[in-house]
């Protein structure tokens, strides 16, 4: 009975989500997408790639939304330790291959916290930027093999899509944005989020990376409803 009421919330949820988005973007022939993310999942990087494979030539917004896999003060991983080597021999490195994606584990250690990236997102989004600054983060990490918990490296990329870096500092400091943060992963939670990337159509949420072509026939029939 649990299983169920929770599925129906998490409907509802999507559903609702699906439709205050369909308002505020004024154009309801558009499909949007919202994808879950955390930029130390190499999945996220191989996944983009995917989702950008089964939306070509579809007309699609895409929404960046939050997921932490393991919020402060939670340990993270470290790649000097059993589990991140074996686990990216086992399925990371087959599949970016498999793909043609270069990517590499990353040294970095302990792994860093996604906060603030996420709210470097924030402010690349308020200003145009959203798809770039994901995929500039994730490259960093995964094939630059860069500190993305560094405020540094963060302005430097924010640079490098001709905005203000300065103004990182302010989302960093700012209530506001922190609390918009919190407010997203607790959606996150409730939609029942529990992998990445995870990926809502409507209300139709895949869990993990979808198939391509499920995920483009979904995006068909809405656009066809």
């Amino acid at each position: 009975m649990f299983g169920a009421a929770h599925g129906l919330r998490r409907t509802r949820e999507l559903r609702d989500m699906s439709q205050e988005s369909s308002t505020a973007a004024g154009d309801v022939s558009r499909v949007r997408l919202r994808v879950w993310i955390d930029f130390v999942c190499p999945y996220c990087l191989l996944g983009k790639e995917v989702i950008r494979a089964a939306i070509e030539g579809l007309a699609v917004d895409i929404v960046w939304m939050p997921f932490e896999l393991r919020p402060y003060p939670t340990p993270t991983l470290r790649p000097e330790d059993d589990y991140l080597p074996a686990a990216w021999k086992q399925g990371v490195y087959p599949t970016a291959e498999r793909m043609g994606i270069a990517i590499r584990l990353p040294s970095v250690s302990p792994q860093p916290y996604t906060r603030k990236a996420f709210l470097g997102l924030q402010y690349a989004v308020e200003h145009g930027q959203g798809e770039a600054y994901v995929d500039a983060v994730l490259r960093a990490f995964f094939q630059q093999d860069r500190d993305i918990g560094d405020t540094a490296l963060l302005k430097a990329i924010i640079r490098e899509l001709g905005l203000d870096p300065q103004g990182l500092d302010a989302v960093l400091a700012s209530p506001q944005y922190a609390e918009r943060h919190d407010a997203a992963l607790r959606l996150a939670r409730e939609v029942g989020i529990r992998a990445v990337p995870s990926v809502a159509v409507g209300d139709r949420l895949f869990s993990g990376t979808p198939q391509p072509d499920a995920l483009r026939a979904e995006i068909l029939r809405q656009t066809a409803s």
